[in-house]
């Protein structure tokens, strides 16, 4: 029995033990199933990220193609328009150029003495044959009226130096049409007109007077130098001798160097300006913006809204003319487009440094002012211009194509810069660096008439060379 016993606990024994194996079996293959199952996962999890790395990575690729796409659009027609533009800005600087060689800053004081009407036209005239670059005018605007000019008459000047300049006539007539060029020629006095009696209605002559005493601080804006320098040609003999001359073709060469210089910033920008935005902004935006559905509404208000894109466009002088070419092809009223040019002398910058000039109070009355007379001058421009069915019909203004083709174009840019590097040549070896290095700062303070004397540069090497008078001897101080 005992036996038996035993026999039965070892038989037991045994299926215990074989029980705990197997379970322990199971337990480890469990174990390795479920690490199995981890190392699946985290396969499956490395593949997933991959996946989506690969996607991330391809996605940015496209993006930064189309981003590049983009700016290389922009880029082509920034540089298309410029080489449609380019024999036209050539032709008109040397103009501007021997304009200015021939006529003396030092003299234009004496005419601007009042507003009466043959000041003001005197005033357009000369303006006309300055610099065309904003701020020049606007710091020599401000000389003349710290030298006895009438502030109308002053003002006057700002008008004509950046809106009725040769260089102006033919980029316009060039980029939107003649339609346009007669239109800045013709609104042009009638601005002039509406401002000078916006002056006698809302600017008191206490007004004037404390306008005068800031003026007389002498706060640097901009181009100081630029607007201080008179290179015109002494002597007698005729326009053609003196122009002709050796001394003459040298101060052509410097005011032409100067004019390309004081204006290249706003015209890059506004090329650029120009090619975003006619390569990124669709053209429905600028219908709906210009209110093109409706001819009346549109008419009314492109005078009134061109004023305010200049004004935050950062971009005067000539480089305002492309962008104007972009808003006319956008549905911009042939009104728009002209108040739109008239109001490069109401840019944010240039807003600043008749604040500096002025005071504040006289920047605000030359903002509104200023802002009433391109308004009116437009819409009477508009008037007078679809009245004598003079409006073009089409919106077609050369922006709208990149590249290069072998048309008159190219060829009148060929000869015209064969040209000025001939005149760039003359101006370099005659010292003209040095002359740019004057254009930017304020001139030098004194109390009687300042030469900036180039006969003493060693370049020159001549008593025949030219000398760089200033048309303004005034104090400034820094900004």
């Amino acid at each position: 029995m005992r036996a038996q016993l035993l026999v039965v606990l070892g038989g037991a024994g045994a299926i215990g033990r074989a029980f705990i194996n197997a379970l322990q079996e199971c337990q480890l293959e469990a174990v390795v199933v479920e690490r199995s199952k981890t190392v699946v996962g985290v396969t499956a999890l490395k593949a997933d990220l991959l996946d989506a790395a690969q996607t991330l990575r391809a996605t940015a690729y496209a993006t930064l193609a189309q981003v590049l796409g983009a700016v290389d659009h922009a880029l082509a027609l920034a540089g298309s328009l410029t080489w449609e533009i380019l024999w036209a800005l050539i032709l008109g600087f040397a103009l501007s150029a021997v304009v200015q060689a021939v006529v003396r800053k030092s003299t234009i004081v004496g005419l601007l003495g009042d507003q009466r009407p043959r000041s003001l036209a005197a005033a357009a005239g000369l303006g006309a044959a300055s610099s065309s670059c904003s701020y020049a005018a606007v710091a020599l605007a401000r000389s003349l009226f710290r030298k006895g000019a009438n502030f109308t008459a002053a003002m006057a000047f700002e008008i004509g130096s950046t809106n009725l300049v040769v260089e102006l006539g033919v980029i316009l007539a060039l980029l939107l049409g003649w339609q346009f060029t007669a239109a800045e020629f013709v609104g042009g006095p009638i601005m002039i007109v509406v401002l000078t009696v916006l002056f006698r209605l809302f600017v008191p002559s206490r007004l004037i007077e404390a306008a005068h005493r800031q003026a007389e601080r002498g706060i640097a804006g901009s181009m100081e130098g630029h607007a201080a320098m008179d290179m015109s040609i002494d002597g007698e003999g005729s326009f053609w001798r003196r122009i002709g001359s050796r001394r003459g073709f040298t101060v052509v060469s410097h005011l032409f160097a100067m004019e390309c210089a004081a204006i290249l910033r706003d015209l890059v920008i506004g090329l650029l300006i120009a090619g975003a935005i006619a390569a990124w902004v669709p053209e429905s935006f600028w219908q709906n913006f210009f209110i093109t559905d409706h001819p009346t509404l549109s008419a009314l208000w492109g005078p009134l809204i061109g004023p305010v894109v200049a004004i935050v466009s950062f971009v005067c002088s000539i480089g305002n003319v492309p962008l104007a070419a972009v808003l006319w092809n956008g549905g911009i009223s042939f009104g728009g487009v002209v108040a739109f040019i008239f109001a490069d002398l109401l840019i944010l910058p240039i807003l600043n440094i008749y604040r500096k000039y002025y005071g504040t109070k006289m920047m605000l009355i030359l903002l509104g002012t200023f802002y009433a007379a391109i308004v009116a001058a437009s819409y009477l421009v508009e008037l007078l211009f679809g009245a004598a069915n003079l409006i073009p019909t089409h919106h077609n203004a050369k922006v709208m194509e990149a590249g290069i083709s072998g048309n008159y174009t190219t060829w009148l840019n060929i000869v015209f810069l064969l040209t000025a590097a001939v005149i760039v040549a003359r101006f370099l070896r005659t010292g003209g660096i040095r002359m740019l290095r004057m254009m930017g700062g304020s001139p030098t303070p004194n109390t009687t008439t300042q030469a900036m004397t180039i006969t003493a540069l060693p370049e020159y090497g001549s008593p025949a060379s030219p000398q760089c008078r200033t048309a303004n001897a005034f104090t400034t101080t820094p900004r």
